[in-house]
């Protein structure tokens, strides 16, 4: 990995200087205690593309990339037999620990009775029912991602609408769906040059406007071409961005009132509760979308639909010509996800273990702040349920430009490294941090005694 260019200049309130020579420590002692992560990123580097299966597993600022040997519920034990305290939890994926029990038990007792068909469970069934009374929507379908989801929800609605148009918020991330990759730049829309290979003028089918900004909503929708509004209810990808208040009441009126309907991505906002952000708020939706812990850390997720838009679906499938509707994969719904999912919904993702993280969300949210005022830092704290996060701005983003403008790359990848050597491991993407129902007051010590430590390390002296 090529070395992260560091933090050389004064700003966010970090001294430059000493954030530099704090990075050049910290590098040295990360070489130093993962000689065999190093030795294991070099055999990778010989057939692996960037070194690694997934070329994200290099944005963690590291001099290379960390080789883990195993993880169970709030720990991470790498290849070099260091243990970390683990808030970043797959970035999700495993927001209720690694490898929890019950999923594992199912997981184990299906392998012995089959992977995939392409045939309905009685698990499946039971799902079904699951989803229907945690989350509100009578009617469901599986996916292996949420960008599958997200892309099959967004399918069903267009062929049931008669309309073609998709409106995101700026700054949104619904997972690598190609038609939410435009941004404002202006206050004009922009495919995002980061987009790799795509030929398609995506502005062409997508708008996109600023999260919180009623009136430019209003403006959107009133073409009458819009045919789902997709969004997370709280913006968690660029920094997390909250609703104002009685934003989403008057948001979900004008929705409705244009004809539109609204898809709520609560893959990351299912930090919320167990019935999501939406659920939680009262915040009413015609499809919900959920993807990464729905599984315990299985490849699967999940999309509900409400009976009217459910009818409308099947009504445009059976109007279609035969032949493939470009929704699903063979391994959809296969036998060993849908045990996993069954497990999770039932005996994992329960009140009992929302009440834990919340609490213990709430302590390290309340010790952040703590630490960024007895540093005299500008920064801010942002929490959603058992999910926080610190921004490089004083006062809490009102949108995705202004989250934007906060994130700092080089920082954020030299505080992350700095807990890393720590025994310390928070979401390489930002700022965040998540507690599972197996992280204990201890390890939340653990990460504010840290994060203090290279705080005092990189502000002025």
């Amino acid at each position: 990995m090529a070395p992260s260019p560091g933090v050389r200049a004064a700003r966010h309130g970090v001294d430059g200087r000493r954030a530099q020579a704090f990075l050049v420590r910290e590098r040295q002692a990360y070489i130093a205690r993962n000689p065999r992560s190093a030795q294991c990123a070099d055999a990778a580097g010989r057939h692996l593309l960037f070194g690694v299966p997934l070329h994200w597993m290099c944005d963690w600022g590291t001099p290379f990339a960390l080789h883990v040997e195993s993880a169970r519920g709030a720990r991470v034990t790498t290849v070099d037999g260091q243990e970390l305290v683990d808030f970043c939890l797959g970035d999700t994926g495993a927001m209720f620990g690694h490898s929890p029990a019950p999923v594992v038990a199912a997981l184990q007792r299906q392998a012995e009775r089959g992977l995939t068909t392409m045939l309905a469970t009685a698990d499946a069934a039971e799902v079904g029912r699951l989803l229907a009374e945690r989350f509100g929507l009578p009617c469901w379908q599986f996916a292996l991602s949420a960008t599958d989801a997200n892309r099959y929800v967004v399918r069903w609605i267009r062929a049931a609408t008669g309309r073609k148009k998709l409106l995101v918020f700026n700054g949104c991330y619904h997972g690598t769906i190609d038609d939410v990759f435009v941004d404002l730049v202006d206050g004009h829309p922009v495919q995002r040059p980061s987009l790799l290979g795509q030929v398609h003028d995506l502005t062409a089918h997508t708008v996109v406007v600023e999260f919180n900004d009623l009136p430019a909503l209003e403006a959107a929708l009133a073409s009458g071409e819009v045919a789902c509004v997709l969004a997370e209810p709280v913006m968690t990808n660029i920094g997390m961005v909250q609703p104002a208040p009685g934003y989403w009441e008057a948001a979900r009126a004008l929705i409705r009132h244009h004809g539109s309907l609204l898809v709520m991505d609560e893959t990351h906002c299912i930090s919320a509760g167990p019935g999501g952000y939406a659920r939680a708020h009262g915040i009413e939706t015609d499809a919900i979308v959920l993807g990464k812990p729905v599984g315990g850390g299985l490849p699967c997720a999940v999309y509900g639909m409400s009976a009217e838009l459910a009818e409308r679906a099947v009504a445009a499938k059976r109007a279609a010509p035969p032949g493939h509707s470009g929704i699903g994969t063979t391994l959809t719904g296969n036998m060993l996800a849908t045990a996993a999912m069954r497990a999770a919904l039932s005996e994992v993702m329960t009140p009992a273990a929302y009440a834990h993280m919340f609490a213990l969300a709430d302590e390290l949210a309340s010790g952040i702040r703590a630490l960024i005022g007895r540093h005299r830092l500008p920064w801010s704290v942002t929490q959603v349920g058992a999910r926080v996060e610190f921004q490089f701005t004083p006062q809490v983003p009102r949108n995705g430009s202004e989250a934007g403008r906060a994130l700092d790359s080089d920082l954020e990848h030299l505080i992350h490294l700095g807990l890393l050597n720590r025994g310390v491991m928070i979401t390489p993407f930002h700022n965040m941090m998540l507690v599972c129902p197996q992280t204990t007051p201890d390890d939340v010590g653990r990460l504010l005694a840290a994060l203090d430590e290279v705080l005092g390390q990189i502000v002025p002296a």
